[in-house]
C-alpha cells in the first residue's frame, strides 16, 4: 500500500473494514463572508444615524428648510411629507427655537451623536474589515478573539465624547448670539474664520499623520493586537484618536455651513472616505485650499474684514 493509499483509507480494528478519512469542515465565517457581514454591519449603524438627522430635516417646515444652510434648498421639492407628530416631538427641539434648556440640550448632542454615525462609521469600514481578517486568522490558529464591538465601542466613545464638546459650543455661540436658531452661523466673519482654521489644519504634519495611519491599519491593527477585552478596547480608543486627529476640521466646519445642513454633510462624508481610500496629500491639500479660498472671501465681504483691509 502506497503512502498516498494509507493517507486516504484507514482500517477499523475491529471490523477491518476500510473507510475513507472524512474532509475537513470548512469554516461556516470565511474571510470573505466576514469582510461582507462587516461592511453590512458598519452600513446600518450609519444608516441609522442618517435616517435620524433626515427625520430631524423633515421636522422643520419646508418654508424654513433653506435657511439651514446653502445647498438646503434642494431638499424643497414641493410639499413636506407628513411628519408623526411623535417625530416632530422629538427632532423639534433641535431647531433651538424655544431656548435653551435640558431636553434641548440633549437633543441637540443626540444629533451631533448622529453625525458621528452617519459621517466617520463609513470611513472606519477599512479598519473593521482588517480586524476581521486578523480575527479570523487567529481563531483559526486557536487564539482567544475579543469582539468587534469592543473595537467599535473604543472607537465610537471618542466621538461620542467629541458629539458632547461640539454641542456644548454650539448652544454657547446660540447663547453668545453668533449663531441663528437654525444653527447657522449669523456672521460671515465667524463662518469665514473657521472654513481658513479648518483649511490651515488640512495642511499641516499633524493631519497627514493622522490620515496616514487611518490609510494602512493593518500594520497597526496586527502589532498591537490585544486578546483580552479592555485591551481590544483601548485598541479602539486608540483609533478613534487618531481619526479625530485626521477629521475633525472638517466636522467642524459644519458651523459655518449650518450644523443641520445634511447636504454639506453627505458632501464631507464622501470627501472623508476619499481621503482615507487615497494615497499621497493631494486630495488633503486641495480641500485645505478651496477651505481657505472660501474662508477668506467671506471674512473679506464681513464687516470685521472690511475694516481690517480698509474697505
Amino acid at each position: 500500500m502506497t503512502a498516498r493509499t494509507r493517507q486516504s483509507v484507514s482500517s477499523d480494528a475491529r471490523t477491518g473494514a476500510a473507510t475513507p478519512d472524512l474532509e475537513p469542515v470548512k469554516p461556516l465565517l470565511t474571510p470573505k463572508r466576514g469582510r461582507v457581514l462587516v461592511i453590512v454591519a458598519v452600513a446600518l449603524a450609519a444608516l441609522i444615524g442618517w435616517l435620524y438627522l433626515a427625520a430631524t430635516v423633515m421636522a422643520v417646515p419646508e418654508a424654513l428648510r433653506s435657511a439651514l444652510g446653502p445647498g438646503m434648498n434642494l431638499l424643497n421639492v414641493g410639499g413636506s411629507p407628513q411628519v408623526p407628530a411623535f417625530l416632530t416631538a422629538l427632532c423639534a427641539p433641535v431647531t433651538l427655537a424655544n431656548g435653551i434648556d435640558p431636553t434641548t440640550v440633549a437633543v441637540t448632542v443626540a444629533m451631533w451623536a448622529a453625525m458621528v454615525f452617519a459621517m466617520m462609521l463609513p470611513t472606519a469600514v477599512p479598519m473593521f474589515t482588517t480586524y476581521a481578517a486578523i480575527a479570523g486568522r487567529a481563531r483559526r490558529n486557536g487564539e482567544r478573539v475579543p469582539s468587534m464591538g469592543l473595537l467599535g465601542a473604543g472607537y465610537v466613545s471618542v466621538w461620542v465624547a467629541f458629539a458632547v464638546v461640539a454641542g456644548a459650543a454650539q448652544l454657547g455661540l446660540v447663547a453668545l448670539g453668533t449663531m441663528s436658531p437654525a444653527m447657522t452661523p449669523l456672521a460671515p466673519a465667524l463662518a469665514g474664520t473657521t472654513l481658513m482654521a479648518a483649511g490651515l489644519y488640512q495642511l499641516t504634519p499633524a493631519k497627514y499623520a493622522c490620515l496616514t495611519r487611518c490609510r494602512a491599519p493593518f500594520s497597526i491593527l496586527a502589532s498591537r493586537w490585544r486578546t483580552t477585552d479592555y485591551g481590544m478596547f483601548r485598541l479602539g480608543l486608540e483609533e478613534g484618536v487618531y481619526c479625530l486627529g485626521c477629521c475633525w476640521a472638517l466636522m467642524v466646519v459644519m458651523f459655518a455651513v449650518g450644523v443641520m445642513n445634511v447636504v454639506w454633510m453627505a458632501i464631507f462624508t464622501v470627501l472623508m472616505v476619499a481621503e482615507k481610500a487615497g494615497s499621497g496629500r493631494a486630495l488633503p491639500r486641495g480641500i485645505g485650499i478651496a477651505l481657505l479660498l472660501w474662508g477668506a472671501m467671506l471674512f473679506t465681504l464681513s464687516e470685521p474684514g472690511r475694516r481690517l483691509l480698509g474697505l
